[in-house]
Formats: C-alpha cells, structure tokens, sequence
C-alpha cells in the first residue's frame, strides 16, 4: 500500500480502499502476467517469529531442488523454458485441473501467457515432490503463489 503498513501486526494502514486500490493498479497486468510467484509475505510479531517451529534443512532442500532440476533435464529442458507443445505433454491437466484453469481464466481474469506461467510452476512443484504428474492441488497450489494479481482483480482460480 502507498503508507507501507497494509498487514503489519501493530501499525494500521491509512489507506482507504481507493488508495489500496489504486496502488494495486501501479504494476500493469502485462508485466505481472512475466512474474510467475506473486506473494505477500506478512509481518510478524516477535513471538510470531520466536515461537516458529524450524523449517526443512536447507541440505534437504538443496537435494530436492537438485534432483528436480536432473528431472527436467531429463524431459529436454527446464520448465522455465518449455515451449507449449511441451508444456501441454508434461504438465498434462485432468479434469480438475482444466476446471481450474477455466475458472482461473473465466472468473478470475487469468490471460493464457499468466495460465501457461502458473503450469510451468506447477511443474516445478510436481518436480520438487517427485512426482511424475501434476494433481489439481498442484496446480491450485501455483495459481495462489499470484497474490498479488488476486489483490489488483479481487478473484484467483481458488475463489
């Protein structure tokens, strides 16, 4: 938001909802459709940040990222470059997941360039669990890492 406090434990923001609004606006649509994670990351409380359990090891993370990129070597190419024939053949929907496009699209305003971005991630996250398919989850789980398109349209594929 244009004051900087939107989200924070202890400060209220000062902005109305046409400020928040308008500032949303700033990033256009084409340049966020090139951004495939959109996240809010919130402020936290100091006991909000003592209290968090430790994540994943970041020895572990390094090996799942490790054996994920050797996945997509293997099909050719890493997801980031994979052209649409591609994309359609390994990143494959079901049913489900052509519903969360087709929502994603319909109600929420998704263009094709941001839906092919949300399958490559898709993709990447199918890769770092080891799967072999992508599950409408997945899928789900891509299209919210776009918060930030959701705050400028009020709709993601999940709503």
């Amino acid at each position: 938001c244009g004051c900087g406090w939107l989200g924070h434990p202890k400060r209220g923001c000062r902005c109305t909802n046409s400020d928040l609004a308008r500032h949303a606006t700033r990033v256009s649509g084409p340049v966020l459709d090139r951004l495939d994670l959109q996240v809010e990351v919130p402020s936290l409380t100091s006991a909000e940040l003592l209290a968090a359990t430790p994540g994943e090891p970041s020895a572990h993370v390094r090996e799942r990222v490790l054996e994920a990129r050797e996945r997509q070597r293997a099909r050719g190419a890493l997801n980031a470059m994979l052209g649409n024939a591609a994309l359609r053949e390994h990143a494959a929907l079901d049913a489900d997941g052509e519903r969360l496009v087709a929502d994603a699209m319909d109600r929420g305003g998704m263009s094709a360039r941001a839906v092919h971005r949300a399958l490559r991630v898709a993709r990447t996250i199918a890769d770092l669990a080891g799967a072999p398919r992508l599950s409408a989850a997945m899928l789900a789980e891509a299209l919210q890492y776009r918060a930030y398109e959701k705050r400028r349209t009020g709709v993601t594929a999940a709503d």
